[in-house]
């Protein structure tokens, strides 16, 4: 067997015996996340913007905006990451981020890298994300960047 032969077999092999979860599982679960963020962020705008966030046509309607649909989200995934290894979504459905080498824990520096890979992997139509349903390991353009994967959990 060639070294890149070995080297792909080993890539595709589960990490500390767990299944990589799927482009369709992760969809479902980041659909989880969208409501459960929506069911603290719609009210929030609400109680800044009032009836004006349901008719407003600016893309943002402000700092307050901005807080409430970018920073607090991203401190609340970030946070989740670093305590439970998933969002509430990837919980729900037992997937949890782990390092693609040693199927522990990722670093706070990975999970940064990873969060910030969302943003390049969204950029060309989405693709980064897309990649998930073809890659042997199931990885995203951010996990790739990372160096993470996504595993469900043995019971599943």
């Amino acid at each position: 067997m060639s070294v890149s032969a070995s080297r792909e077999a080993a890539e595709s092999e589960p990490v500390a015996g767990f299944r990589y979860a799927g482009f369709w599982i992760r969809v479902w679960a980041s659909l989880i996340d969208l409501v459960l963020f929506s069911l603290w962020t719609i009210p929030l705008m609400y109680l800044v913007y009032g009836p004006a966030l349901w008719t407003n046509q600016q893309l943002i309607m402000g700092p307050a905006d901005v807080l409430i649909n970018w920073v607090l989200p991203s401190i609340a995934v970030i946070v989740l990451w670093k305590k439970r290894q998933a969002t509430m979504g990837k919980m729900a459905i037992r997937a949890r981020i782990v390092d693609a080498r040693t199927g522990q824990a990722p670093t706070t520096r990975q999970d940064l890298i990873r969060y910030f890979g969302y943003l390049l992997s969204v950029m060309p139509l989405g693709l980064g994300y897309l990649w998930v349903a073809f890659d042997p390991r199931k990885q995203g353009f951010h996990d790739k960047l990372a160096g993470t994967v996504v595993v469900r959990d043995a019971r599943t």
